[in-house]
């Protein structure tokens, strides 16, 4: 084995012990580059060092989106807005730059079943993880039979700080499945903690007026929970047939019927600054 052999499987080891991957991966390539290209010692350092950085930048993004609990992966690339009816793509892209996380705004996505709701969800989710904030996805309907399970077992004021603590609380499908009354109050105490600190992403089917019976009826548990959500929200209104089966039709007809791409610009039903809550009878 010659010394330059040597001399690598060394590196190796020395990277591990010092848990380095990006160096370990990296270094043999850069210094290939370095002989050739004549680099003094301080650029090799500087390009190796940056190596390691971006290595465990990635490592922390790949870890927080399997930490969040995504049910798959979707992103905004992948998303169609040219068969999406009522979403405005320079919205979505204002949305993905994740200032309102950091100002502890929210999110509502509202519209019929089937048209991309949660793929936005998710999207947008996964940018914030690349953000390096820390992201938890839920569907409603587990979220309030974990908090049920947690106030079971004596354990729900470690789940609510849990929640607490993460920057964005995605809730999808909330009204697929209607709670009692029991569990509507820890849903909206679960929200509710967040208002004005940290942000919440939520997906319905249901317009708002429809709310309350998600919520085993109370309308005034309802309107106390709009009114927080929407103090500082951004109301995104999906529309049309279902988003699933017109991109599934596009794919196969190589997007022959798509329909054409929204305006980049925020028109009233893609961003509503505040939702009315329902009437109290």
């Amino acid at each position: 084995m010659s010394r330059a052999a040597i001399v690598a499987d060394l590196i190796r080891v020395q990277a591990r012990q010092l848990k380095m991957p990006g160096l370990a991966r990296a270094f043999e390539e850069l210094a290939r580059h370095a002989r050739e290209e004549h680099w003094s010692f301080e650029d090799y350092l500087h390009d190796i060092l940056a190596a390691e950085v971006n290595s465990r930048v990635e490592s922390a993004v790949k870890q927080r989106i399997r930490g969040a609990g995504f049910p798959e992966t979707k992103t905004l690339d992948e998303f169609d807005f040219a068969i999406a009816e009522g979403i405005a793509p320079a919205k979505i892209a204002e949305l993905a730059k994740g200032d309102w996380i950091r100002g502890g705004e929210n999110v509502l996505l509202v519209g019929p079943i089937g048209t991309g709701k949660t793929h936005l969800a998710i999207a947008l989710g996964i940018e914030a993880a690349r953000q390096r904030r820390r992201v938890a996805f839920h569907r409603a309907a587990d979220l309030v039979c974990a908090l049920i399970e947690a106030r079971d077992a004596k354990e729900l004021g470690r789940f609510r700080r849990r929640l607490e603590r993460v920057d964005l609380l995605i809730v999808d499908e909330l009204g697929f499945v209607p709670f009692d009354h029991k569990g509507g109050e820890l849903l909206f105490n679960a929200l509710a903690q967040r208002h004005g600190r940290r942000s919440v992403l939520i997906t319905s089917n249901l317009a708002f007026g429809e709310w309350p019976r998600v919520f085993g009826g109370d309308e005034k548990l309802t309107t106390a929970l709009l009114d927080r959500l929407a103090e500082a929200a951004t109301v995104i209104t999906t529309k049309g047939k279902s988003y699933r089966m017109r991109k599934r039709r596009a794919d196969q007809d190589g997007g022959g019927e798509a329909a054409p791409t929204p305006p980049p610009t925020d028109s009233p039903e893609s961003s509503k600054p505040t939702p009315k809550a329902p009437k109290k009878r």
